[in-house]
């Protein structure tokens, strides 16, 4: 059994409680390790990433600078809003993201591992998630080519 490392937990700071929950239940259920990448996002962190694979003329068309742009790397996000920033309803981030071991991102498989506990945990837990390899929560993975395969989310119900 595998537990979450320092420097995950600290990632967790300022994660809703509720989430990090699933995220420790979850840990507990799978026998793949992953560990947390991302909590809490600033702004400026979501810039730099929608920066990567679009070009400064693309950035300045949404009000980022230009500077941040990375045309030569894969796009990663397609939202300039992110449930990793902090809800001023609930003062919380509401996102997450893990990466399963052994930390290859292109192997799906560990991915879809750490989803099968996630989403245990959430029914155990009672705590509705969702996950980016399946927006629309109907069970079928990457069927409309989601590809956000360490995203974990609240959901509002």
């Amino acid at each position: 059994m595998f537990k979450l490392s320092a420097a995950s937990h600290a990632k967790l700071e300022g994660v809703h409680p509720k989430l990090v929950r699933v995220v420790h239940r979850g840990i507990e259920l799978t026998d793949v390790d992953y560990k947390v990448i991302e909590g809490v996002r600033t702004v400026h962190r979501q810039h730099q990433l929608y920066g990567q694979g679009r070009t400064p003329a693309e950035l300045r068309k949404v009000g980022i600078k230009p500077d941040l742009s990375r045309p030569e790397l894969p796009v990663v996000t397609w939202t300039l809003r992110s449930k990793h920033f902090v809800d001023p309803r609930t003062g919380f981030g509401h996102a997450v993201d893990l990466l399963a071991a052994p930390y290859d991102w292109k192997d799906l498989r560990p991915f879809n591992q750490v989803a099968d506990a996630m989403m245990a945990a959430s029914i155990e837990l009672g705590i509705p998630i969702r996950w980016g390899g399946d927006w629309d929560r109907d069970g079928k993975r990457r069927e409309r080519g989601e590809t956000d395969s360490p995203h974990f989310e609240l959901v509002d119900e």
